[in-house]
């Protein structure tokens, strides 16, 4: 999960990935599929696939690139079927290029099954240890591949694919809102802690089932939202319909904070609100906490804009749009050197001179993370002649690193784990700097019950193993664990073979 250090792109957040499934007998599954991965886009842009069940086998399609790089109307032409899954990602954890793509194929005898994952596991280096030494192959190191190999392992043992998939869930850690299809089938299931989302829709006419990583992946494809889909919950899509389990559930909720700050596109809904609208109320609380005169506020496109229009709103300053986006730069943009980096940014922001010249301007971004970006940026502006620049950012300093899908790999590379926020105001250059409060974002985002706010306080809802701690954190920062390794993580893999059929005979 290293940050990319020739990337210009190392200054931002990256979520590593977002997952659709769909099971619509007599539709075109491949087609909503793309439609469904083309609105996840922003969740990841380095590989796109999809995998189709059409009673008989699984056929697959992935590649490096964007969704619409990646798939031409010959290829979905190509993948007629009932069911299918699919996934867009931003590669951060374990391996780059096809093997990297996913949905990531796996044999169980005679069965393909075909298995989409969003978020990071934390335990996989042991588990991929195990099932090698049980002679169980491997392609690539992707934690993945780890979750399809497990699952396929118990499927042969217990006879069913769903029991695979509950044995799995109980040794695998860390956070997963995975997506599941074999040749008549779709299953969806989320960590118990529920960290990344996962959502649950309707198509019109009872004609099938969405699954998606956000709310706006339904909408594209005219699907309603029923609810989302529960941690620790097991979901089995067929022609028998929907059908549920819980497996190891958790007894607080953790979901990601940030997918509500920066990931979810602003239209999707998580907890049954819409995102634009909580962005905008933590603009307001912003304001309340950290006002400052100034003649205009301007936000960061795309995600400092609704919490720019709630603080000018609450602070009764005009907003206005003072930063233009280049929509057509890709995301991958990398160049070896300081100067050429700096050139990307400007590739995709410009200053708007007649909005902010002579103009004490309020910046609002959603984060910042090393400073280098915002640096540029406040520059930028006072290139185009903002007299000042107030630098207001809508979440609490990122001050430690993220194991469960964001790219924040060390402490040492976030710039607020080893500098106060005068000293990284100095850094990027502004004349003032102020973070939203970690009691305001919260009381923005509510009423959901707990939240992950690992990254602003160093309080993980899945135990960090040691391997992973003493890499990842300055000395004397170490994380404070909220929970320890279940007792089922810490068997073998034959292990955990003894328990099923233990339970299986009791059961039986």
């Amino acid at each position: 999960m290293d940050l990319r250090p020739d990337s210009e792109d190392t200054d931002v957040l990256h979520e590593e990935c977002g997952v659709f499934g769909v099971w619509a007998p007599g539709l075109d599954v491949a087609r909503m599929t793309y439609f469904g991965l083309h609105a996840l886009q922003h969740r990841g842009q380095e590989s796109a696939g999809i995998a189709v069940g059409n009673g008989r086998t699984v056929l697959v399609r992935k590649d490096v690139g964007l969704v619409t790089q990646v798939f031409s109307d010959a290829d979905l032409a190509a993948m007629p079927g009932h069911v299918a899954v699919g996934h867009v990602r931003y590669g951060t954890s374990g391996g780059e290029g096809w093997e990297g793509a996913q949905p990531h194929l796996s044999t169980i005898e005679d069965v393909i099954i075909a298995l989409a994952h969003n978020g990071t596991l934390v335990n996989t280096d042991y588990l991929r240890h195990e099932l090698v030494e049980l002679g169980v192959p491997f392609r690539s190191e992707v934690d993945s591949e780890v979750a399809a190999k497990l699952i396929g392992y118990f499927t042969k043992k217990t006879h069913h694919l769903r029991e695979g998939i509950a044995s799995t869930m109980a040794m695998i850690e860390g956070a997963y809102a995975m997506v599941l299809v074999r040749e008549n089938a779709l299953y969806a299931f989320r960590d118990p802690n529920g960290i990344r989302p996962l959502v649950l829709g309707e198509l019109p006419e009872g004609r099938g089932w969405v699954v998606a990583s956000e709310t706006c992946a339904l909408d594209i494809v005219g699907a309603r939202l029923v609810r989302e889909v529960e941690p620790g919950e097991v979901l089995r899509i067929s022609d028998d319909g929907v059908t549920s389990q819980f497996e190891y559930q958790a007894q607080t909720l953790r979901p990601c904070v940030f997918e509500q700050v920066y990931f979810a596109r602003p239209d999707s809904l998580v907890g049954g609100r819409s995102v634009y609208s909580v962005r905008v109320k933590m603009g307001e609380r912003l304001a309340a906490e950290a006002p400052v005169d100034a003649d205009i506020v301007i936000g960061v496109p795309d995600s400092g804009l609704p919490p720019a229009e709630g603080y000018a709103r609450a602070a009764g300053l005009p907003f206005g749009e003072g930063l233009i986006k280049n929509r057509y730069v890709a995301r991958t943009f990398i160049q070896p050197t300081q100067e050429l980096r700096e050139m990307g940014v400007r590739l995709k922001l410009n200053a708007l001179r007649d909005v902010v010249e002579g103009k004490r301007i309020v910046l609002v971004d959603d984060s910042i993370v090393r400073g280098t970006t915002m640096a540029q940026i406040v520059r930028m502006l006072r290139d185009a002649g903002a007299s000042e620049v107030h630098v207001r950012i809508n979440s609490p300093e990122v001050r430690f690193p993220c194991f469960y899908g964001i790219d924040t790999g060390t402490q040492e590379q976030l710039i607020s784990a080893s500098h106060t926020v005068e000293e990284v105001r100095e850094r990027i250059g502004a004349d003032s700097l102020a973070f939203l409060s970690v009691e305001g974002l919260l009381e923005c985002v509510a009423p959901m019950d707990g939240y992950c706010c690992a990254c602003f306080d160093g309080r993980y809802p899945v135990e960090v193993p040691p391997s992973l701690e003493r890499h990842s954190f300055l000395p004397g920062q170490g994380p404070k664990n909220l929970s320890r390794h279940s007792p089922l993580a810490e068997l073998r893999v034959d292990q955990m073979v003894d328990v099923l059929e233990m339970v299986a005979d009791e059961t039986a």
